[in-house]
């Protein structure tokens, strides 16, 4: 991290240094210009006093190579500089310099000094060119000018509006990409405690109705509540280091669930009282992000039979085939899946859906039978490419 932060700061600095001396070699070659201007013919410099062109030459240029430091202070002194050549005749350019100036104000300046800047660039040239120039040259030297001025500082303007624009496109990655993986830790976190907490929720409840009179019924419910808690802490471990390190969550967590984990999730439904018949169809190879979403899907749709239908039958389909995954878990309980009296909304539907929705799949959730309670399903398509898998 620090040696990036720095490689950054060293190729700032670079590209500073590669601007400055861009000023500096316009400031020098502007200097050399106005120094000749001072000398031509057309000059109205005195004989006598060739120090007033050149003290105008290095007002005009000389400045230039600190146009990124103070740009509306060198616009200023620039212009005055330009003006000064315009009375004594001694300018043969439409204001480049002045424009060269005026860019980096528009550029970076706010929008009121920026405009102050410009106003004062086209008005003071149109004082200057119109009072020293007979009528005919100064139609055409005035447009021109103003049109230089103005592009430059237009110029300036538009590219400052597009890094604004760039940056705040930037910033609102930034935010959403952390929204976005808070939103997929606590689906993952949810994903790895939610189920192993609804089956021991259950087996308590269990061994706490029988303790008296199975006791040896009650002592196995507590194994598995054991053998539960001690798995979800597990995996809790792994989420918990993944955070901590800042690795990638998915890369990081081992093993990685996959439909090979399905039987076991089966299994754990069985212990809380909920029979499982798993099919699971297709031997094409799936891309580890579907495999690992369609696991999540299983586990918490079988979650939830456990937490709201125990006991009860449920029957989960895996189909792979035609270059998606179908998943179908349905079961006998009641249809209901939220209590009426719980105030606080379940995630797991939200986070099937969500998962479904990465590779613009299809995703049903509802009673079998709205009309007499006859069960629940949930049904989810994951697309995936045959490249993919690689």
């Amino acid at each position: 991290m620090a040696e990036t932060r720095v490689r950054e700061l060293m190729s700032s600095r670079f590209r500073d240094a590669h601007l400055h001396l861009l000023d500096l070699a316009v400031a020098i070659a502007t200097l050399v210009v106005y120094i000749g201007f001072s000398q031509a013919g057309t000059s109205h410099v005195p004989e006598g006093a060739p120090w007033l062109g050149w003290l105008i030459a290095a007002a005009v240029g000389l400045p230039l190579a600190v146009r990124r430091r103070w740009p509306l202070p060198v616009l200023f002194v620039v212009l005055t500089g330009q003006l000064a050549a315009t009375w004594l005749h001694m300018i043969l350019e439409p204001y480049l310099a002045s424009a060269y100036a005026l860019y980096l104000v528009g550029l970076a300046e706010s929008l009121r000094r920026s405009i102050a800047g410009l106003v004062l660039a086209m008005a003071g040239s149109a004082i200057a060119v119109l009072a020293n120039q007979t009528a005919t040259e100064s139609d055409a030297t005035f447009a021109a000018v103003w049109f230089i001025l103005g592009a430059a500082w237009v110029a300036g303007r538009a590219i400052r509006n597009r890094r604004a624009k760039t940056a705040a496109e930037s910033e609102h990655r930034a935010r959403q990409a952390v929204l976005d993986e808070r939103l997929r830790i606590a689906r993952e976190l949810h994903d790895v405690v939610a189920h192993s907490m609804s089956l021991i929720a259950v087996k308590a409840g269990v061994a706490h109705h029988i303790a008296e009179d199975r006791p040896e019924e009650a002592r196995a419910a507590l194994g598995i509540i054991e053998t539960t808690t001690r798995e979800a802490l597990v995996e809790m471990r792994h989420v918990l280091g993944v955070l901590r390190s800042g690795a990638e969550l998915d890369t990081e967590l081992t093993p990685v669930p996959g439909l090979a984990g399905l039987p076991a999730l089966a299994e754990h439904a069985r212990m809380a009282g909920v029979t499982v018949e798993l099919e699971v169809d297709g031997q094409d190879r799936l891309p580890d992000g579907v495999e690992v979403s369609a696991f999540r899907i299983v586990q918490e749709a079988l979650t939830n039979v456990v937490r709201h239908a125990a006991p009860a039958h449920c029957q989960v389909r895996v189909r792979i085939g035609d270059g998606e995954v179908r998943i179908e878990v349905t079961d006998d309980g009641p249809g209901l899946r939220q209590p009426a009296d719980q105030t606080v909304p379940g995630h797991g539907l939200i986070g099937m859906r969500e998962r479904v929705a990465v590779y613009d799949g299809t995703f049903e959730a509802g009673q079998r039978n709205p009309g007499d309670s006859g069960g629940f399903a949930v049904t989810a398509t994951l697309p995936f490419r045959g490249g993919d898998a690689t």
